[in-house]
């Protein structure tokens, strides 16, 4: 079986969030899964293909460069580099489009758009063409399109539905290279606009999400996007699931992990909250810490609503960037001694935070599955998480504290549950004892998609 993943990102070549983590960690255990299944010929392989940005990690090595007359006659040159690692063979495509720093721009439709139509020829190029295309997001929509209408077996996996890739209709038809009846209001069109996640539900042969209570979430108005119309259409038919994502185990590892004083136990982890008490000047009371984007969907705004009725109950640690009211109201509530905040993108600082924290807070307005409260119960930190998508499906109630409601009133309740919880020592304890020893790795996970791969093979 030769499998193909496609997406925008992949970690540790280029990464702003969860899906450059997914796509750094999924194919690597699959491949690692068809290993040690024996299947080790030519005939098996897991393959990403990614865009080469300006900022790559890495050089990969070039395989080819020229016109590709699939893009038309303006579009430039197209190299293409492969690196491979972990078993896996990693793809970029240097379209002059991405020769830019950053991963995400204002055009990123049309970008993406090129991006898309420019996957096929290159795999046919390379011999390289999969046996299953394995689209992640409205980034890989359109490549997901031409790999279907090629014959090509198809699974799209939607990682936040609320970004679309939407453009107007007139305007963006002419850079997808499809055929005119897939933009119809059975195709591609959605309110007037060209919208390529829709691209990937409409022409995939299987849609996953990243947790399946989030999947059944978005076949309805509340979390649906405008799309769940078509979700549940794909649901009846028994084309839509949900496959909770896993953990990189290595890179979240606090026995083995270089930015924290290792622990593996209770009392290791002692030393990971001195460290971090240390760093910002922090009181003896418990800390309670989030690592975020700073948007609206993850209810930070909730956070900076309740800190007041938090602070004299906790100290709390935030770090993350994005929304600059949000950022102006966390550096004023920062000048508090129990309030620290540091704006921006930190691994390591990121790796103390969950490490050193006693509860970590997720007050997201939706959460498709999220990996940050994976992270803080495998170093022994307790998540305090709203009721939504895979928060639900991977924080026990005998583990963290759960809250039904996105308000700042809801939140403080669930964190004073948390602090009484502290308070009593067997409890507290138990439940750190309990979240460290969750299953949360990819094994599980990658075997699914496997298995979905195969049975679309034999349908």
């Amino acid at each position: 079986m030769r499998v193909m993943h496609v997406g925008s990102e992949v970690f540790p070549f280029s990464r702003s969030g969860g899906l450059g983590d997914v796509l750094g960690a999924l194919p690597a255990e699959q491949a690692r899964l068809l290993t040690g299944l024996g299947n080790t010929g030519a005939d098996d392989e897991v393959s990403v293909i990614s865009p080469w940005y300006a900022s790559l990690s890495g050089t990969p090595t070039e395989l080819w460069r020229g016109r590709l007359p699939e893009l038309g006659a303006d579009a430039g040159d197209v190299t293409v580099g492969e690196l491979r690692q972990d078993g896996v063979r990693y793809l970029f495509i240097g379209l002059r489009e991405f020769h830019r720093p950053g991963l995400y721009h204002p055009d990123d439709v049309w970008r993406y758009s090129l991006f898309g139509r420019a996957v096929m020829p290159v795999l046919k190029l390379l011999n390289a063409v999969p046996d299953v295309l394995h689209g992640h997001d409205w980034q890989a929509g359109l490549a997901l399109a031409h790999a279907h209408l090629a014959g090509i077996r198809t699974v799209f996996s939607i990682h936040n539905l609320a970004y679309q890739g939407k453009w107007n209709m007139a305007e963006a038809s002419r850079w997808t290279g499809l055929p005119g009846w897939a933009f119809g209001a059975d195709g591609l069109e959605f309110h007037g606009d060209l919208n390529h996640m829709k691209a990937g539900l409409i022409f995939a042969d299987h849609v996953t999400t990243v947790s399946p209570t989030y999947a059944l979430e978005i076949t309805t108005p509340q979390y649906g996007e405008g799309l769940e119309g078509l979700l549940i259409r794909l649901n009846r038919e028994g084309r839509l699931s949900g496959i909770i994502n896993g953990l990189d185990q290595e890179r979240w590892n606090p026995r083995t992990d270089p930015d924290i004083p290792a622990f593996g136990d209770l009392a290791g982890k002692e030393a990971a909250r001195a460290v971090l008490r240390a760093e910002f000047g922090l009181d003896d009371a418990p800390i309670l810490a989030t690592v975020s984007r700073l948007a609206d969907q993850k209810g930070i705004d909730l956070l900076i609503e309740a800190m007041g009725d938090l602070v004299p109950h906790w100290n709390i640690v935030v770090l993350g960037g994005g929304d600059p009211l949000l950022t102006a109201a966390l550096t004023g509530w920062s000048q508090h001694p129990r309030v620290a905040f540091a704006q921006g993108l930190n691994e390591a600082l990121a790796h103390r935070i969950y490490a050193g924290a006693d509860a970590f807070a997720m007050p997201s307005r939706f959460e498709p599955c999220g990996l940050s409260q994976m992270i803080s119960m495998r170093y022994g930190t307790l998540p305090v998480v709203r009721e939504t998508g895979g928060l639900v499906d991977t924080v026990p109630q005998d583990v963290g504290f759960r809250f039904a409601d996105a308000t700042p009133e809801a939140l403080a309740a669930a964190c004073h549950e948390a602090r009484q919880a502290f308070d009593d020592r067997a409890d507290w304890e138990s439940r750190v004892e309990r979240a460290m020893s969750l299953d949360f790795s990819w094994d599980g996970p990658a075997a699914q998609y496997l298995a979905l791969y195969r049975r679309l093979g034999e349908g």
